[in-house]
């Protein structure tokens, strides 16, 4: 084939590639409500603007950390990520493993630990804190000596979703939500690790994303599977994009456009259906449940599932943070009461 005639070949291929492209880029569907009843009003904005999250904190302007609805007198390293805001401490670290926690209440408080390797989260305890490395070993360390007192290594993960658990105390019982889709509980008085449970075996995105106690039982969630444990473990396979609770029962977004209501044994109670939607986040208020969606609208659906409506709210692309009853997306925000 001569030169010229490869070249209208391979002119026509990329016509035909950028055409297949772009009508599949336009055509893309999105969330399209039927019925909606008109603009939410308490919703507008807000006083700063999210530049990174973390599951309990969010970072602002200047460095300072917004948690419990409120700015807090902290500013965290230029060169530190924010890991999150646990027990009365601001955390965040390097990515070369220096990790400062600095008292939300008193400023000239801080403490600081040379860890030496990446920090996926960590949370803190009275004396304790408990860190989660990216290669999945888990650590407690004293606060007050900065001595080890114990370490488990876990199976360095391949890939993560960007959701990650902080550990979590109990009296002397500490669980980590590894990334590579278990559950360890340890005894931090003993210095011992006391069991291991898998949630899910995936290969990839297979960290656990959330934890929870639902009426004396654990929840805990990949992007694949939500296990409940309690005498037994109990699991159901879900495409999850967002998990919530109350005091009784399990709420889960789903990939799929799925609001779906379960018990703490994972029995479906309701489901509802929304072609195509993309949820950001949901909040559980009294006797409602509320469900924010990428396109501009607030879902506000009764806890029983037995009536919804749809609301308008204008809102930007940018990192979203849930804050009690109130969302953070952006420089805006949206409260539900």
């Amino acid at each position: 084939m001569a030169l010229s005639n490869m070249l209208k070949v391979l002119f026509l291929v990329l016509i035909t590639l950028t055409a297949t492209i772009f009508t599949a880029c336009s055509t893309k569907e999105v969330f399209k409500p039927i019925d909606v009843a008109g603009n939410w009003k308490n919703f507008g904005s807000s006083e700063v603007t999210i530049k990174d999250i973390s599951p309990d904190a969010a970072l602002v302007e200047d460095r300072k950390v917004l948690a419990t609805d409120k700015v807090l007198d902290v500013k965290i390293p230029q060169n530190h990520k924010l890991l999150g805001y646990s027990d009365g401490w601001v955390i965040s670290a390097s990515i070369d493993g220096d990790l400062t926690l600095q008292s939300a209440n008193d400023s000239t408080r801080i403490e600081k630990f040379e860890l030496k390797r990446t920090i996926a989260i960590a949370s803190v305890k009275d004396d304790v804190l408990a860190v989660l490395f990216t290669n999945n070993e888990m650590a407690l360390y004293s606060i007050a000596t900065k001595t080890l007192l114990l370490k488990e290594q876990g199976d360095a993960p391949i890939v993560v979703n960007s959701k990650i658990v902080k550990p979590y105390f109990r009296d002397d019982i500490v669980i980590f939500s590894t990334l590579d889709g278990k559950i360890v509980v340890i005894n931090s008085k003993i210095k011992k690790k006391l069991r291991t449970i898998i949630v899910s075996s995936e290969d990839y995105f297979n960290n656990i994303i959330y934890f929870n106690l639902v009426n004396n039982k654990i929840v805990t969630a990949t992007g694949h599977k939500l296990l409940s444990l309690a005498e037994k473990e109990i699991r159901a396979n879900h495409d999850i994009r967002n998990v919530l609770s109350d005091d009784k029962n399990i709420y889960i977004a789903t990939k799929q456009g799925d609001i779906i209501s379960l018990t703490s044994e994972l029995k479906q109670n309701a489901k509802l259906k929304f072609p195509f939607a993309h949820f950001l986040g949901m909040i559980v208020s009294d006797d409602k449940l509320y469900v924010l969606e990428k396109e501009g609208y607030i879902i506000e659906i009764s806890k029983d599932f037995s009536k919804y409506t749809v609301y308008d709210v204008s809102i930007n692309d940018g990192y979203v943070f849930i804050s009690d009853k109130i969302f953070y997306v952006d420089d805006e925000y949206i409260s539900v009461e």
